[in-house]
């Protein structure tokens, strides 16, 4: 059984990275239609179709940020754990080694990146006993980006534009809506969530990420939470957050609630978000030989994406005309203070990725490239050295550009950036200084991670490798490069517009509804 085990949690790890589940695939569907293709959030729900369907056909993940492997385990009782948990990190050893999961393991103290995905608390394995026979295994892997956008409430409490949220059903309503809300386009929306109500700060979160291994289609059989769940995708997608957070019809893709004991002094709220890039998957195996009986979601070629009917590609009658620009890097000013808020930028030439450790390193050194006129792009990407010792890129989506807003506006003064590249906006002092210096924020859809890797066409080096693969910065030529301006050299912010506008559809369900 143990080897025939450890090959079955491979080709789990590798169907979960690369291609998402049938009932995934219909939610988005059904976001496709409810979106006019022309608009911002149209445009960027074809992009994550076309992501979709390419990371299928070439086996790669669908997003760069394959987060942290979580495992939740049934096993017939007296089943050797202890040989499974090895076995289960084997496997992860292996995909990361592939190409199918990027480095993401970090020692929380010096920073260092393991390279193979295994370290204390690396992956997340659960086993529970039960009385059969067979081995039931699910596995999530929830990027950082989104887990960012986790939140706990502790009820009673204030909330903004909500006002008072107390101990009851409508202040659980009152936390879910306002966790939707303040996620933003930063965890890569429309996404999904699950919701934990009681229990203790631990359990609750445990709780909600429970949740999300529910299917999208199945039915809460507590009526109270079911009523709950459906008020809240109908409530939700009235905020006009949208994908990505450019505004639409569709911010919620998916609501699954579960409730437990609490003590009576305690009442938790737990909400876990995920993107839209909702990879999870599961299996039955067989307990004798190890080999996978079963696949627990639909696989992904039962639903294929580009079959999904849409809404005319004509832009609205009152609608300003689109702008598509092409340009080549380096940029000069003047071609970026032409650039509006909308506009559709199309690089070509060499931009360079940069994270957290990047940032950081920057402020206090010089760079390593001439960046005057250049291109940072927020990206870990998922890379893999050939035969010959060339980096070819697997995976290239952007990463949340709000953790590198406490270093943004000092590089791009220091250097002379002309554009950073990122998903879900950064905030004011990088709005300032994008005005002052005449540069621009481009948000690409966040986990389009085979569509931007498409864009790839060379690796011209790299610096840093120390920091680990995600962290390091890479020189790539691109071609094609497609993302929209959403904050421009004129102080103008799209982000800080839907934001603005969503607290005021928000403050609209401040009302009681369920008493």
């Amino acid at each position: 059984m143990i080897e025939q085990f450890e090959e079955s949690i491979y080709r789990l790890i590798v169907e979960t990275s690369t291609n998402l589940p049938g009932d995934v695939r219909r939610a988005i569907r059904a976001a496709r239609e409810a979106e006019d293709r022309a608009t911002r959030a149209g445009l960027s729900l074809s992009t994550i179709a076309s992501n979709i369907t390419m990371a299928e056909c070439n086996v790669s993940p669908i997003c760069q940020d394959t987060g942290m492997p979580t495992f939740y385990l049934h096993v017939p009782v007296g089943a050797n754990q202890i040989v499974m948990k090895e076995k289960i990190r084997s496997a992860i050893a292996r995909a990361t080694k592939d190409g199918k999961l990027r480095t993401n393991s970090v020692d929380s103290l010096t920073g260092a990146n393991s390279g193979d995905n295994l370290g204390p608390g690396t992956p997340v394995i659960h086993f529970e006993q039960w009385e059969r026979d067979d081995i039931e295994v699910r596995l999530i892997l929830k990027g950082g980006g989104c887990e960012n956008k986790n939140i706990q409430y502790s009820l009673p409490c204030e909330l903004e534009g909500l006002g008072k949220a107390g101990r009851d059903l409508d202040g659980i309503r009152k936390c879910i809506l306002h966790a939707v809300y303040q996620a933003q386009g930063q965890g890569c929306s429309a996404g999904f969530i699950g919701v934990g109500i009681g229990g203790d700060r631990t359990t609750g979160y445990e709780l909600a990420k429970q949740q999300l291994f529910r299917r999208v289609d199945d039915v809460n059989p507590v009526p109270e939470l079911r009523r709950l769940e459906e008020y809240i995708m109908e409530a939700a997608n009235q905020l006009g957050i949208g994908t990505m957070g450019f505004g639409g019809n569709v911010t919620l893709l998916g609501c699954k609630i579960g409730a437990i004991n609490r003590l009576p002094a305690s009442f938790f709220v737990s909400v876990a978000y995920n993107c839209w890039a909702f990879r999870r998957q599961g299996v039955l195996l067989d307990g004798g030989s190890g080999e996978i009986k079963e696949w627990l979601y639909p696989r992904g070629d039962e639903v294929p994406m580009d079959e999904a009917p849409a809404a005319e590609a004509a832009q609205p009658a009152d609608a300003e005309p689109r702008r598509e620009i092409r340009l080549k890097t380096p940029l000069t000013e003047e071609q970026v203070r032409s650039l509006r808020v909308g506009d559709i930028v199309i690089l070509d030439g060499e931009i360079h990725t940069g994270r957290d450790a990047l940032h950081k390193y920057l402020v206090d050194h010089d760079s390593p490239v001439d960046l005057n006129g250049g291109v940072i792009y927020h990206c870990g990407p998922v890379m893999l050295k050939d035969e010959k010792g060339e980096w070819h890129v697997k995976a290239a989506g952007p990463t949340t550009s709000a953790r590198e807003e406490p270093y943004q506006a000092d590089i791009i003064r220091k250097f002379g950036v002309r554009a950073v590249i990122g998903k879900g906006g950064m905030g004011r002092k990088t709005l300032e200084a994008l005005k002052e210096c005449g540069a621009v924020y481009l948000n690409a859809v966040g986990g389009a991670a085979q569509y931007y890797a498409e864009c790839i066409k060379r690796v011209n080096g790299v610096h840093f490798l120390e920091f680990g693969i995600p962290e390091a910065m890479w020189h790539l030529e691109a071609e094609g490069f497609a993302a929209i301006v959403t904050m421009d050299a004129h102080g103008n912010s799209l982000h800080a517009d839907v934001e603005r506008d969503s607290l005021a559809k928000l403050e609209q369900f401040k009302e009681p509804v369920f008493k």
